[in-house]
């Protein structure tokens, strides 16, 4: 292998909706270059982390039913036994809530955190937030997922952010998943909840980093072995 293509393997794809953003950076990079050179290189250095932004790592999935992985790259912000929001149709019971915190320098691209199909899809409005508060789940903008599965139903939602502005979805109802497939991303800074069926236990701890499509949250067959991975 080429140095040049040694290189190239280890720079992460760009998810395609940072195009526009990174284009809109570069060319302002220009345009503060024309005007003071240090300004510039300003420009430069937030176009880079625009790109970085919006990177697209491949992931290597455990597969096996029953095994909940990260949705998002973060912190283990929050774990609690917590009210689902009424959108989700989850129930009136508290179901253990665990919270990924995603900062402006983490990769954005959520991926589903269990193989099943979306039962149900619901966006509200809301408020911007810093999203490591509790109360951002209720306040702030959010999309929410029911995703239906043999070991129950798995709440999935994306919460915009303190300087996040658009919740994306890839997906629609009555589709299909698979643990660690993409479904939706948020741009500059949220959180992801995920719901989980009562009676599960937490496998991860507050303050743990987590990593999208690869940390296990939980597994509801522990006694079971032989997980195999898938490589995307």
């Amino acid at each position: 292998m080429s140095i040049a293509n040694s290189i190239r393997a280890q720079i992460p794809p760009i998810h395609k909706e940072g195009y526009p953003f990174i284009g809109g950076f570069a060319l302002a990079s220009l345009v503060l270059f024309w005007i003071w050179t240090p300004l510039g290189w300003i420009g430069t250095l937030l176009t880079v982390w625009c790109a970085l932004f919006f990177r697209d790592p491949v992931r290597v999935t455990p597969v096996r039913e029953g095994i909940v992985v990260a949705p998002a790259d973060g912190r283990v912000s929050l774990i609690a036994m917590v009210l689902p929001p009424a959108e989700l149709g989850l129930g009136d019971q508290p179901l253990l809530r665990i919270s990924i915190f995603m900062s402006v320098f983490n990769c954005h691209v959520n991926r589903s955190p269990v193989a099943g199909r979306i039962e149900r899809i619901a966006y509200r409005p809301g408020k911007f937030i810093n999203a490591e508060l509790d109360k951002a789940s209720e306040d702030n903008e959010r999309n929410s997922l029911v995703i239906s599965t043999p070991d129950g139903r798995i709440g999935v939602v994306q919460i915009a952010g303190l300087v996040a502005r658009r919740i994306v979805s890839f997906v629609r109802e009555g589709q299909t998943l698979g643990a660690g497939e993409r479904f939706g991303l948020i741009r500059f800074g949220s959180r992801l909840d995920v719901f989980l069926p009562e009676g599960s236990k937490s496998l991860v701890s507050e303050g743990q980093t987590a990593v999208a499509g690869e940390t296990v949250l939980a597994d509801f067959r522990l006694g079971d072995g032989g997980r195999t991975y898938r490589v995307d």
